[in-house]
């Protein structure tokens, strides 16, 4: 029941989502006189629709995207009425455009020649094509503002979050860079010292401890001697002496892969004591939730950017032996099935129980909306940023022609990259099948 309702709170974050997209597309575009015949969620048959005006408003059966139906969103050619195709074209993709041009000009109606979409100013198409993206982009502001404002975020804390049971004598390979334990090994000074999970460090050898790398640094420093740590536990402060370990251990890149040399794992001879780090939620400072949002853009931009090479990876995962990637994309699918395993998680009610879930299930319906905002911004048709990126490049110019004095160059003709927006279209439904179909017979799992 409970993996059920958290795909039902995805499920609805999606729709608000979509729907909140699309309003951010049909707010400015009535605002500046742009006739506006339909808003729709989802696609494929109308299950429920209302008019409001000369605006249809509905929900469709596929709730995988929506759109708002603008006229007039294609520029005719020069001498081109209402309603009228010229043949002029012989090319299969110049007809394309001329039928797409006048399916566009089939809307206009007498009276609305002016309430056309290309009639309008560039910056006005912009501000129309970039309200659904903005919209997204503000909903996750909103959303990763409130959680790590009001809840906090884990990060790593100066406590005991688990113990190791020895001190590994197995040598790191690169295959195993953290062995584990194996029968005979001696138990970890960790455990030998009397240390228990949830004893908070205060001090290392007199000094005051406020973060877990001065923990770290102080064992990896040890070679062999003894240290004296003063740890909080139930409400007082008590002195423990270990003696760590000494062994030769893995060492990591910044983004957390073992260093190598010469093909072989690098090591370095280090303190051991056996001592996994705590974690604790802490709120960040509202003036910087900006900057957060802002690196978990980046992060999600980077992430769509190396989608066509992720996709090899899924193809081998869907149809052969190859494991998914758990930092891949996924789909609608995939996400639903995540929302359900954080709501069915068991979290005891001392480690925040209900409210890490809903956390947890907001993190994830923000991250979703990062991805449409910049997913949107690609500057190709059918997307957003395409028809963004048409508008900008007629505000240059018709800007050009007015600094050379020359006459007025016309509307950008869109219609020219219909064939790439078909091909995009054919794209992104592959991407979409595979991504779905990977999502059923090897989804991504929280617990592995």
């Amino acid at each position: 029941m409970l993996f059920l309702l958290g795909v039902l709170v995805v499920a609805v974050g999606v729709a608000l989502s979509i729907a909140l997209h699309e309003i951010g597309h049909l707010v400015p575009a009535k605002k500046f006189g742009v006739k506006v015949t339909q808003y729709m969620v989802g696609f494929g048959r109308t299950i429920w629709s209302r008019r409001r005006g000369e605006t249809e408003y509905g929900i469709k059966m596929i709730p995988l995207g929506g759109y708002v139906r603008m006229i007039g969103m294609l520029p005719p050619r020069p001498g081109d009425k209402p309603g009228e195709l010229r043949s002029v074209s012989t090319g299969r993709f110049s007809q394309m455009a001329d039928q797409a041009r006048a399916d566009s000009m089939e809307e206009v109606r007498p009276g609305d020649e002016e309430r056309v979409f290309y009639r309008l100013a560039p910056w006005k198409k912009i501000i129309i094509m970039m309200g659904g993206p903005l919209m997204n982009l503000l909903i996750a502001a909103v959303l990763l503002t409130g959680v790590i404002t009001l809840y906090g975020l884990p990060q790593v804390a100066p406590k005991v979050g688990a113990l190791s049971t020895c001190v590994p004598t197995a040598a790191p390979t690169l295959q195993v860079p953290q062995p584990s334990c194996r029968p005979g090994d001696p138990k970890a000074p960790s455990v030998a010292a009397g240390l228990q999970v949830g004893d908070r460090f205060v001090a290392v050898d007199g000094k005051p401890v406020t973060s877990w790398d001065q923990v770290s640094d102080a064992i990896r420093d040890s070679h062999g001697g003894s240290l004296t740590f003063v740890v909080q536990r139930d409400g007082t402060q008590r002195t423990v002496v270990v003696h760590p370990a000494v062994l030769d251990r893995a060492t990591y890149d910044a983004q957390g892969n073992p260093v190598t040399k010469d093909g072989e794992l690098a090591l370095t001879t280090m303190g051991f004591l056996g001592v996994v780090p705590g974690q604790e939620l802490v709120r960040t400072p509202l003036l910087e939730a900006p900057r957060f949002v802002w690196d978990r853009t980046l992060d999600t931009a980077g992430v769509l950017v190396r989608i066509p090479q992720k996709m090899v990876g899924i193809v081998q995962a869907a149809f052969g032996s190859g494991e998914r990637d758990p930092n891949g994309p996924i789909s609608v699918v995939g996400v639903g099935r995540i929302g359900g395993e954080v709501a069915a998680m068991d979290i005891p009610a001392d480690e925040g129980g209900n409210w890490l879930k809903l956390a947890q299930l907001v993190l994830l319906i923000a991250s979703l909306n990062l991805a449409l905002f910049v997913f949107n911004l690609i500057p190709l048709l059918p997307l957003d940023g395409g028809h963004v990126a048409g508008a900008l490049w007629e505000w240059l110019k018709k800007g050009w022609a007015r600094l050379r004095h020359r006459p007025d160059p016309g509307y950008v003709d869109v219609a020219k990259g219909l064939p790439i927006a078909y091909g995009m279209s054919i794209v992104l439904i592959g991407f979409s099948v595979l991504l779905i179909y990977a999502d059923i017979v090897k989804p991504i799992s929280l617990f592995g």
